[in-house]
């Protein structure tokens, strides 16, 4: 059971959460997607001990690794260790975690039929108490250090990975559903929407202080797609997980929507309930300021594999990064993820660049 959000440690770092409604900070807030990763040596210890999945669903092991770059970085936030694709998992989807190959459904859904072999959305949040256990256990575990990040797949990122069952650099399975079968695309997408709602909130009963929603697969959609098969769904989201936490009589908690390869949406995303645009390493910042307007906090977005380069040349880059975004309504990452090849000691130098160009 979730513990009272009282009797969390008090938080010491709320750098993060106050960018993200817009406060004043001392410096710019910096965390990294993938921040807990095959990059640190520590994790790969970890990693060869168990599965994947196993790792997902033994909340010690997740709150270890969750921890990892806390121990190694002053970052400001941890985001939970997991994966996007625990929702299909408890949608009755079984998803495997290969190596080399990244995750594979061996069962994709290869029609409107296959529907009907999905489980019930309200049953989800149940079967993904793990998730909320590895939750309260790093908020406590964390001491305050810094604030916990929680997160889900949008619901046509999944319904994509649903379809193809691996990943795809067109997508066009999933694509030809939207185009061939609209009513059912929209039936799957509101089951994931469903099941994602309860399991965001559940996440913020279990002591997420932030929510993020990953739309990972926004690249493949035009405007016109984006419009008919994310926005809504994205919208839903952010609405009713605020009215219903409202409703528990719990603190309304920042939430961020990272629509990858999305630059032709910015400007409607900018006009939802979620506090925060995540902007991938394509976009320019002062553009999507202009598209996504003053009254939210933007999020990215140097090229990760910046990190390659020398600390000298990190330097450099981000703190061009960081004029062009300036120091309020920001929070500083990556365009994407961590890669597995990555030196440790480059992004403790991304963190520091960070800290060092944004000081006041």
């Amino acid at each position: 059971m979730a513990e009272k959000k009282s009797e969390f440690p008090a938080l010491k770092n709320d750098r993060l959460l106050r960018a993200a409604r817009g406060e004043s900070v001392d410096k710019v807030p910096v965390w990294a997607m993938r921040q807990a990763g095959r990059y640190l040596p520590e994790f790969r210890e970890v990693r060869a001990q168990y599965d994947f999945f196993t790792m997902c669903r033994t909340p010690e092991v997740a709150c270890q690794v969750t921890l990892q770059p806390l121990d190694r970085f002053p970052l400001d936030a941890a985001i939970i260790f997991s994966d996007i694709l625990v929702v299909p998992q408890a949608l009755g989807m079984e998803v495997q975690m290969k190596p080399g190959e990244g995750p594979v459904f061996p069962s994709p859904l290869s029609g409107p039929e296959d529907l009907d072999r999905l489980c019930n959305p309200k049953d989800v949040c149940a079967k993904l108490q793990y998730v909320f256990d590895a939750i309260t256990l790093t908020r406590h575990k964390l001491d305050g250090r810094a604030p916990l990040i929680g997160f889900c797949g949008a619901p046509w990122t999944i319904m994509a990975y649903m379809i193809e069952g691996k990943g795809s650099k067109t997508m066009s399975n999933a694509k030809c559903w939207l185009y061939r079968h609209p009513e059912a695309s929209h039936r799957l997408l509101k089951t994931i929407t469903d099941a994602t709602i309860a399991y965001l909130v559940g996440q913020v009963k279990a002591g997420a202080q932030l929510l993020q929603v990953f739309e990972s697969h926004a690249e493949h959609l035009g405007p016109n797609l984006f419009q008919e098969f994310s926005l809504p769904y994205l919208k839903r989201i952010c609405d009713e997980v605020k009215d219903q936490v409202a409703a528990l009589d719990l603190q309304d908690i920042p939430m961020t929507v990272f629509p990858k390869g999305g630059h032709f949406a910015l400007r409607e995303l900018g006009r939802l309930r979620y506090e925060v645009v995540g902007i991938d390493w394509t976009v320019d910042p002062i553009l999507a300021r202009q598209l996504v307007g003053p009254n939210k906090t933007l999020q990215g977005n140097l090229d990760p594999c910046a990190l390659y380069a020398d600390p000298i040349q990190i330097d450099s880059s981000v703190k061009d990064m960081v004029e062009k975004f300036g120091c309020e309504r920001y929070i500083a990452n990556l365009g994407h993820g961590m890669y597995p090849d990555m030196d440790p000691r480059h992004l403790a130098a991304f963190v520091e660049a960070v800290h060092t160009h944004s000081t006041k």
